[in-house]
C-alpha cells in the first residue's frame, strides 16, 4: 500500500470533482491523503468533514484574471517532500498541471477533469470572451497561459482524462499526444444500481447552479413545451455559490410567469436520490459539460436522460436508446420533452436501457484503473 497525496486548488463545492476524491478516498487500497489550497467545509460534501484535509497556503476562488494570476504563483511554489507520500497526484481542471514542475521528483498522476476550459474548450473560451469585455487581455493571457501548460503537462508520469472529450481537449491543445493518456470514467457505484423507479410527473435538472450549465436552455425549452399542452414540471436542483448568485437570479426572473419550474438550492444527497428517484427524465443542458456524472446517475435509478449532443454525455447517453442527445436549441430540447413526458412507456423503456449501459461506468472500474496506474508509476520511478 502506497502513500498517496491528492492535490486539488479548490475544495468548496460539491461537484463531480469533489466527488471524485472522496471516492478514491473510500475505494482506493492505497493510503490517501487530501491536500488543497482553499477548503470549505461549509460549501462542499459533509463527507470532507470526517477526513483529513489539509490547508496549504491559501488561495482565492474568485475567476478574475488577477486572482487567477495569483493562485498560479502560490501553486507554482508547492513543492511535496518524499517523506509525504510516495506519489502525488492532481486533479486538474485548470491550473493545478503547474505543480509538475517542483515535484517532478515524485511519480505524477493528473487525474484531469478538463484541461483550462477558457484557453481549450473553444466553445466556453468564445462564450468567456464575450462576458465583461477585455478580449484582447483575456486572449492574449490564455496564449501566455498556453505556453506555461504545455512544458508543464509532459512532466507528468501518468494522466488519466475523464472521458474521450476530455482527452480530445488535451490532444488538441497539443498539450500531450494521445498514447499517453488513459481514458476513465467516473461514475456510479455498482451497488447504487436498483430497481427502476416510478415514471414521475417532472423533468429533473441537477447539478451546479452556475453558467456553464447552460440551464436557460432548459427553461427556455420548458416554456416551449408547456406552451404546447405539456403536463410534467420541472425541478432544478443544486448548490449556488457566491459567484453564481448574479446567474441564478436572472434564471428565477427567466422563469418568472412560466408555471411548473422550481428551484432547490439546498439539497442533501439523500434529497437528491430522491429526486433521481421521482422524476420522468434528467435534464443536462450545459453547453458542452467535459463528462457529466448526472445522466449516469439517473441511469442508476432507470431514468433516462435529454443532453446536448455534445461533449461527455455523447459517451454515456446512447441517443434513441437511453434517452436523447438534441442541438443546444430550446425547439429541439421542447421536442425530447414533450415525446418522454407524453409516454411513460417509452421513458420507462429507455430508463431500463440506461441500467444496463450504466453498468459500464462504474467507481469500482475508474478506482481499479487509478490504483493500478499509481503501481506502475511508482515502480517505474524509484527513490
Amino acid at each position: 500500500m502506497a502513500r498517496v497525496a491528492v492535490f486539488y486548488p479548490w475544495i468548496y463545492l460539491k461537484s463531480g470533482i469533489e466527488r471524485t476524491i472522496l471516492e478514491i478516498n473510500r475505494r482506493s487500497r492505497h493510503e490517501i491523503a487530501i491536500y488543497t489550497s482553499h477548503y470549505d467545509p461549509a460549501g462542499t460534501f459533509p463527507d470532507f468533514r470526517d477526513l483529513d484535509v489539509r490547508e496549504l497556503e491559501r488561495v482565492s476562488v474568485k475567476r478574475t484574471y488577477f486572482e487567477v494570476f495569483k493562485a498560479v504563483s502560490r501553486l507554482f511554489k508547492l513543492k511535496f517532500s518524499r517523506k509525504d507520500a510516495d506519489a502525488l497526484v492532481i486533479c486538474c481542471d485548470g491550473v493545478g498541471s503547474v505543480l509538475s514542475f517542483r515535484n517532478g521528483h515524485l511519480p505524477l498522476m493528473n487525474l484531469c477533469f478538463t484541461p483550462l476550459r477558457a484557453v481549450y474548450d473553444f466553445d466556453y473560451r468564445d462564450r468567456l470572451l464575450q462576458r465583461g469585455g477585455m478580449r484582447r487581455v483575456k486572449a492574449l493571457a490564455g496564449e501566455a497561459f498556453r505556453i506555461v501548460d504545455r512544458r508543464a503537462w509532459p512532466r507528468f508520469d501518468s494522466v488519466i482524462c475523464n472521458s474521450i472529450a476530455t482527452k480530445n481537449r488535451v490532444v488538441q491543445g497539443g498539450l500531450l499526444p494521445e498514447r499517453d493518456i488513459i481514458v476513465a470514467y467516473p461514475g456510479v457505484a455498482a451497488s447504487s444500481i436498483g430497481v427502476q423507479g416510478p415514471m414521475g410527473d417532472y423533468f429533473f435538472l441537477p447539478g451546479r447552479i452556475m453558467w456553464t450549465k447552460n440551464i436557460e436552455l432548459a427553461i427556455d425549452a420548458f416554456r416551449i413545451y408547456r406552451a404546447g399542452g405539456g403536463k410534467l414540471s420541472m425541478i432544478v436542483a443544486g448548490m449556488v455559490d457566491h459567484k453564481s448568485q448574479e446567474y441564478f437570479s436572472g434564471l428565477q426572473r427567466l422563469a418568472e410567469g412560466c408555471e411548473g419550474i422550481s428551484f432547490e438550492t439546498q439539497v442533501s444527497d439523500q434529497r437528491m436520490r430522491e429526486l433521481y428517484e421521482g422524476c420522468r427524465a434528467v435534464v443536462l443542458s450545459a453547453f458542452n459539460e467535459d463528462q457529466g456524472l448526472t445522466p449516469l446517475e439517473g441511469m442508476a435509478c432507470g431514468k433516462p436522460t435529454i443532453a446536448v449532443n455534445r461533449g461527455g454525455p455523447k459517451e454515456s447517453v446512447v441517443n434513441g436508446e437511453t434517452g436523447f442527445l438534441t442541438e443546444p436549441v430550446p425547439e429541439d430540447f421542447a421536442r425530447a420533452m414533450v415525446a418522454l413526458g407524453a409516454d411513460a412507456a417509452l421513458a420507462q423503456e429507455m430508463g431500463l436501457a440506461g441500467i444496463e449501459r450504466v453498468k459500464d461506468f462504474t467507481w469500482e472500474r475508474f478506482i481499479d484503473v487509478f490504483d493500478r496506474e499509481i503501481d506502475r508509476i511508482i515502480a517505474s520511478k524509484p527513490q
